[in-house]
């Protein structure tokens, strides 16, 4: 991967050259304002976004309100696992960053002496959009989209070759997804005790539509009127 990284000819780094290059022509203004929407900026969005979701479940309540909750739980857990994973990811590969290596990059933010491969905020927020997906298409696909302008902005700031933003895409889905049963089956019982708690409950479902598993109808069904199964019984 090092090998790759100081060859000037390769697809790799000719991106990064297009994508920083970019920077270059760009006021002065505009690369303050996408050094702190890579930085600090999307995870921000990403955790707002899924506040959002959980405040919308919750009101919405019912049924599916402790499941739905317990999966936007995942979504900032799967984050936190993906990074762990990369730790020793980074350690392996020793990617130095693209700025060490090649001449001519404006880098718009200093201080990054650790390796490249894989991207952290890549990694982080293509967890949580993944995640999000799961737990609710629409949300989801904002949080990928979200994700996505995440990766380019890293190239953008010279700090990350494209394949360690894929690498980050890649590592940030896997998480996501391939714990997201185990995930799911010890934190939805969790979900569901917390409903049931007097004190606790508004986290799952706003007052007045938690769901007690008594008088659950089937949607779509028909409510029958109070006393119509006592005439039945009695005819």
């Amino acid at each position: 991967m090092a090998g790759l990284a100081e060859s000037g000819s390769n697809p790799d780094v000719e991106l990064l050259y297009d994508i920083n290059g970019l920077a270059k022509d760009a006021p002065h203004w505009f690369d303050r304002v996408m050094e702190f929407v890579g930085e600090y900026g999307l995870l921000l969005a990403l955790v707002l976004l899924v506040l959002w979701c959980w405040w919308s479940v919750r009101r919405r309540g019912g049924q599916e309100a402790a499941p739905s909750v317990a999966a936007l739980v995942w979504a900032p857990l799967a984050a936190g696992i993906a990074v762990l994973v990369n730790v020793p990811i980074r350690g392996f590969v020793e990617r130095p960053r693209p700025f060490r290596t090649h001449d001519g990059l404006d880098v718009l933010i200093t201080g990054k002496n650790d390796y490249s491969f894989v991207s952290d905020h890549a990694t982080l927020t293509m967890a949580m959009g993944v995640a999000l997906f799961v737990a609710n298409r629409r949300f989801g696909l904002v949080g990928i989209a979200l994700a996505l302008l995440e990766g380019f902005c890293r190239v953008y700031m010279g700090v990350h070759y494209p394949t360690d933003v894929i690498g980050g895409f890649a590592l940030g889905t896997a998480v996501a997804l391939l714990l997201s049963p185990l995930a799911m089956a010890l934190l939805t019982p969790l979900a569901r005790a917390i409903e049931r708690s007097p004190r606790l409950g508004w986290l799952i479902a706003a007052r007045g539509r938690a769901y007690t598993g008594r008088d659950a109808v089937i949607p779509g069904a028909r409510k029958e009127p109070a006393g119509t199964e006592q005439r039945d019984l009695a005819a």
